[in-house]
Parts: C-alpha cells; structure tokens; sequence
C-alpha cells in the first residue's frame, strides 16, 4: 500500500552517503537498505534513493512493483519543472525510514536528459526540496559509471565503496578509488572516500590476507570495521526485510551497528572551499557576477598572452624569425601595430595540439606552479601518465607523442582540474556536460 510521507521540517541539514562500486555483487544494495535501516532504528529520519534501474532496493523491502505507478526515474525527468515531488513517489518502510524506488524505466534517464544542461544535477535538486525533513540520504548506484552515477556523486557528501573480500574484487578495487577519484575532480564537488570491506569470512587465510592488503593500500580510507559473511543477511533480503526486523541479534545486525556508530561519530569535514562559500555574502546578481568573473579570465588571458610574447621576443633564434618587431622601429606606428597583431595570431596557432615528424606535440602556456597533463584515449584517461614539460625559455610547457592512426578525445588536466583545450577548436560534449578535445592523426 503507497504510503506519501510527509515529515516534519529539522533544522539539520541532510547528509547523503552514495554507494558506489561498478562491480556488482559487492553488497551495494544490502549495505544501502541495513544501513538505512540502523540509521532510522538510531531515531535518524532516513531517506533511501535507489538509483540503479534493477530496483533491488524495492525488492528486499517487499515494496510491489506492480503498485509502484512512479519512481526515481520520474522524479528526475521532472527535476524542479514542478511537476512532481519526492513525496509522490516515496514510501514509508518503517518509523525513520522511507524509499525513493526505482524501476527499469530509470535505464532510459540518461538517453532522455542528453541534451539537458542540468543533467548531472537532477538528483541534487530533487533532494534539496527535503533536505530539512532528513538527517540521512543513503543512495545506492548501479553497477556502472555512467549519469545516474555522477547525479549520486554531484548530490553526496561522502562516498562508501563496498569490497568483497575476493582476489578479483581486490584489483578492482584499485581501479574503482582512480575511477571515484576522476570522476570528483570532474565534478569539483569534494567528497569523502571511504571503503568498506564485505563478505569477510575470518576462517579463510585468503580472506584475511586480503583484508590485510586493503588495509596496506587504501590506509586510513579504509573503514575500521568489516561486514561479515553472514547467512542471515542474505534471508532478509529474501523476505522483503532489512536486518533489523528479521534478526535483530544476529552477527549482520552487529556489523551494520558498528558501521552506522562510526559514521555517526564521525561526519565528514567540511572543505575550505565549502566553509569558505557559507560565508561569503551572497552575490545580489549572479548573472553580474558571472559576467565579472568572464572580465577578469579575459583580463588574465591578456596578461599571459603578452607576458609570453615578451618571453618569445626576448629568445635572439626567435626574433630572427620575424615573428617580433624590430626594437629600433617605432612601436607605435601603424604599420608595426598591424604586425604585432599579425604576430599574436600565429603565437596563439603554437599552442594546441600539432603534428610533427616525431608525433603529435602538445603545447600549452606555462602556468608557474601549475602541473598539466593531457589526458585520453590514447593513454586511458590516466590523469598522470602524461605530463607537459615546461620550457622556460619559451614559455611554454609541452610533449610529444605517437599515436597511432584514428579519432581520440582529450582532455587537459591542471593542478587536479580537467579543463579541455581552448586552443582547439574541436570539441564534443561528453556525458557529463563537458567538453572534450578532439584529435584526428592521420
């Protein structure tokens, strides 16, 4: 039976937990719905989204598909068009404990919001119309990294990565912190990164020496508590019923206690850049200030610009090229004024990307105290396998690679920011929003 909770307004703001791992069956959905259970047994009103389209989270709370007429997938084709609320598609579980479910339409979200400028955003919207009748968001990903992924990452404050305690969930686990890693940066939304160790069996060496090692990688990110292997989690789940009502004594119970104990314990920190932001005086025109901030990059732009072109200039190899005025000419006559735009042209057709006889130079202006990178096909997206050079003398930070024939896409990365390369021209919209260079070899 649909029963539309309306809660009661809190003066705390919500914190959102996301549960991510692309591997499936690591116990993302068991330890999203026994987490919220806990958390709405420790008297925390607690909100459940289920984000992935298999809708597991409705079946192992016995909530009906065929009586669900709405879910997550209409709330984010919606957004704030007012035309829905949460309220219309969440159920009450418990005392403290409602679901935001899913269905399979959810799987068509990401084709339909393509063109939408706020697609990675549905899901942070949607929420902060009931952050005041929470204390918790638990949200539980698909097995994927794709939009419905990146809406949990853009909506959350901290990220649990659930791993089996397996060989092969073991060297996954490696890829998937690169991976959350990535995708924060793209967001620049900081979060906190937490792993969680499941499906522990303490009898086993093999277990046990995995665990070991997530502990020698992953350090202090790894949570100070494991889930084990318990038979009767995995009942529960059959029964429609979180841990807390079916066995309330049991080892499960236990595990999921302590977990919910230490995140109440220990909340997420707030960055600088999000202290810094709660403080600032709100802005009386965003579209001014928007259009300040623009000023000020083309301002900075300018500066760089000619702080290279005296750069170049004063190189005796370049100026024989003719690419600089001669010093003993008047700066200020038509003609040399006429050439000094001529030659700001061809120093901005150096950077970019070019073909060369030794492959494909990337050059960039230096940034003092900056490290750039290119990132892409070619290299696996890896933020770090490539790094620009700088060159002092010139200016410029640089490097050369061979590619092999064929279209890639690319991306600058900039002191951890991923930015693409506004000396070229060819781009494309990612799934994310963002834009991709593009580079064609021959």
């Amino acid at each position: 039976m649909l029963d539309i909770t309306v809660p009661q307004a809190k003066d705390s703001e919500l914190r959102t937990i996301a549960i991510i791992n692309q591997k499936g069956g690591c116990g993302k959905t068991t330890v999203a719905i026994n987490l919220a259970a806990v958390l709405a047994g420790e008297n925390q009103r607690t909100l459940l989204v289920d984000m992935d389209p298999q809708g597991h989270c409705a079946l192992g709370l016995a909530v009906p598909e065929a009586q669900m007429s709405r879910s997550m997938a209409d709330v984010l084709l919606a957004g704030l068009d007012g035309s829905m609320a949460m309220a219309d598609v969440v159920w009450q579980i418990s005392r403290c404990f409602d679901l935001a479910p899913s269905t399979t339409a959810l799987a068509g979200v990401e084709q339909q919001l393509a063109t939408a400028p706020d697609k990675d955003r549905r899901l942070v919207q949607v929420l902060s119309t009931v952050q005041h009748n929470y204390d918790f968001c638990v949200i539980d990903c698909p097995p994927s990294i794709g939009l419905l992924t990146f809406n949990a990452l853009r909506a959350c404050d901290e990220v649990i990565v659930p791993v089996e305690t397996g060989y092969f969930a073991l060297q996954g686990s490696f890829k998937q912190e690169a991976t959350v890693q990535m995708l924060v940066r793209r967001t620049g939304h900081q979060v906190r990164h937490k792993v969680l160790a499941t499906m522990y069996d303490v009898r086993t060496k093999l277990a046990r020496e995995i665990l070991s090692e997530l502990k020698r990688h992953f350090g202090d990110n790894l949570l100070p508590m494991v889930i084990n292997f318990n038979s009767k989690l995995k009942e529960a789940a059959s029964f429609g019923q979180p841990i807390t009502e079916y066995d309330p004594a049991s080892r499960g119970m236990q595990d999921f206690e302590k977990f919910a104990t230490w995140l109440l314990a220990n909340p997420p920190m707030p960055t600088i850049s999000e202290t810094q932001e709660q403080n600032a005086a709100p802005s009386p025109n965003p579209a001014l200030s928007r259009a300040a901030e623009l000023v000020e990059r083309a301002r900075a732009l300018s500066a760089r610009a000619a702080n290279l072109t005296n750069k170049i200039a004063a190189d005796p190899a370049v100026a024989r090229t003719g690419l600089v005025p001669d010093p003993d000419e008047d700066l200020d006559s038509e003609k040399n004024q006429a050439k000094a735009q001529e030659n700001a042209q061809k120093l901005k057709r150096i950077f970019g990307v070019k073909p060369t006889s030794q492959g494909m130079l990337f050059v960039q202006p230096t940034k003092p105290g900056y490290e750039i990178s290119v990132a892409g096909d070619f290299n696996n997206w890896s933020p770090t396998a490539t790094p620009l050079r700088d060159d002092p003398k010139m200016g410029v930070s640089q490097t050369c690679l061979e590619i092999p024939p064929g279209r890639y896409r690319y991306r600058l990365v900039i002191n951890g920011q991923w930015e693409h390369d506004q000396y070229n021209t060819d781009v494309e919209t990612n799934s994310f929003g963002e834009l991709n260079s593009i580079l064609e070899v021959s």
